[in-house]
């Protein structure tokens, strides 16, 4: 398994564990708003950053890709 494909993991987990939410909703929610590629493809800068700051930056993303979504609906 790669470095990348095991922070994915660990980024899941503990968003997980913050926002009090099942695995599922979890893969549920990074597959709707494809946060597993943003993840994978900031590797690089996310790995370096505190845990809050990566929750808050998943958050963010999140909220981001469906705001941008409901503007093109």
């Amino acid at each position: 398994m790669s470095r990348e494909s095991e922070f994915l993991i660990y980024c899941m987990e503990r968003y997980r564990y913050y926002k009090n939410l099942t695995g599922k909703e979890v893969a549920e929610l990074f597959e709707k708003s494809d946060v597993q590629t943003y993840i994978i493809n900031c590797f690089g800068a996310l790995h370096t950053v505190g845990e809050e700051y990566l929750i808050n930056d998943i958050e963010e993303y999140i909220n981001r890709d469906n705001n941008s979504k409901g503007a093109l609906l």
